[in-house]
C-alpha cells in the first residue's frame, strides 16, 4: 500500500531534537517525530522517593515519570485529566513505560540518595507519542545526571547505556515502521518496542487488533524496529559526544 505521507515501508518519519528547550529544568527537550511533538524534561529532587525512605532502602536513588497531553495536542479539545481528578488508564500505563524505560538504563546506587523526575508533555499528537517521549526524556535525563556529576554531586555518570523506542505496525499485510495515527488505527498489529544502546530489548508491546500474527511478521516487525532505534540511538549520540543543541534525521 501507498502511505499516507508517500514513506517506505522501512522509513521513518523527519526526528529532530532541541536540546536546552526550557530554561529551568537540568534536562530539558523537545523532540519532533513528524507531526508528534513532545516537550520531556528532567528534574532532579535531592530526596528518595517516600516509599524508598519508608523502607529505609539506603544508598539507592529512583528515576520516574509522568506523562500528559495536552488538551488540544489532538484534533478534537479533551478535558484535563486534573479536572476529570483521576489520571486515565492509558496515562499511567503510559507513564509507568517511561519510567521503567529509563531505569533500565541507570546505576540507581550511582545516582545517589535523589530521585529525578522525568515529564512528558505531549504538545501535538500524530502517534507515537509514548515512544516519541522515551526517546527524547533520555536525553533530559542525560543532561541532569552530566549537570550532577558537573556539580560534583556524583562521582560518575549513572547512565549505563542508552534507551529509545519506535512503532511498527502490520497495515494490509505490510510490516511498516514509525506509524502515524491515521496508520495506527487502520493497523491490524500495532507494536511499541524499547531497546538499549546494545541493541537489547526493554520492552515489546505487541496487540492483534484483527487478525492474529505469525512468528515470521513478529521478527519483520522486530528488524524494522531495531533499524529504527539504531538511527535514533546515532541521533542521540550526536547530540551527547558533539554537544550539538539540535539534531535532525530529515532523510532516514
Amino acid at each position: 500500500m501507498t502511505r499516507v505521507d508517500s514513506r517506505s515501508p522501512n522509513q521513518m518519519r523527519p526526528v529532530t531534537i532541541n536540546r536546552d528547550y526550557i530554561k529551568h529544568p537540568e534536562g530539558s527537550v523537545l523532540i519532533s517525530i513528524g507531526d508528534t511533538k513532545v516537550i520531556c524534561t528532567a528534574s532532579v529532587d535531592e530526596r528518595q522517593p517516600r516509599f524508598m525512605r519508608e523502607q529505609q532502602m539506603q544508598g539507592k536513588g529512583w528515576v520516574t515519570a509522568e506523562y500528559a497531553m495536552l488538551p488540544r495536542s489532538t484534533s478534537d479539545r479533551s478535558q484535563r485529566e486534573v479536572t476529570r481528578g483521576s489520571v486515565g488508564g492509558r496515562t499511567h500505563e503510559i507513564q509507568r513505560l517511561i519510567g521503567r524505560s529509563l531505569r533500565a538504563v541507570v546505576d540507581l546506587r550511582a545516582l545517589g540518595e535523589r530521585t529525578i523526575w522525568v515529564d512528558c508533555d505531549v504538545i501535538q499528537a500524530d502517534g507515537g507519542t509514548r515512544t516519541a517521549s522515551i526517546t527524547g526524556a533520555f536525553i533530559a535525563l542525560w543532561d541532569a545526571c552530566q549537570k550532577l556529576v558537573n556539580r560534583k554531586m556524583i562521582k560518575s555518570l549513572p547512565i549505563r547505556e542508552n534507551v529509545a523506542a519506535i512503532s511498527v505496525g502490520i497495515i494490509e499485510g505490510t510490516p511498516m515502521l514509525d506509524l502515524r495515527y491515521t496508520e495506527d488505527a487502520m493497523a491490524a498489529v500495532d507494536m511499541n518496542i524499547v531497546m538499549t544502546g546494545k541493541g537489547k530489548f526493554v520492552e515489546i508491546q505487541g496487540t492483534a487488533e484483527e487478525t492474529p500474527f505469525s512468528r515470521e511478521e513478529s521478527n519483520q516487525m522486530l528488524d524494522l524496529a531495531t533499524d529504527g532505534i539504531q538511527k535514533l540511538i546515532r541521533l542521540q549520540n550526536r547530540l551527547m559526544v558533539e554537544k550539538l543543541n539540535e539534531v535532525s534525521l530529515g532523510d532516514p
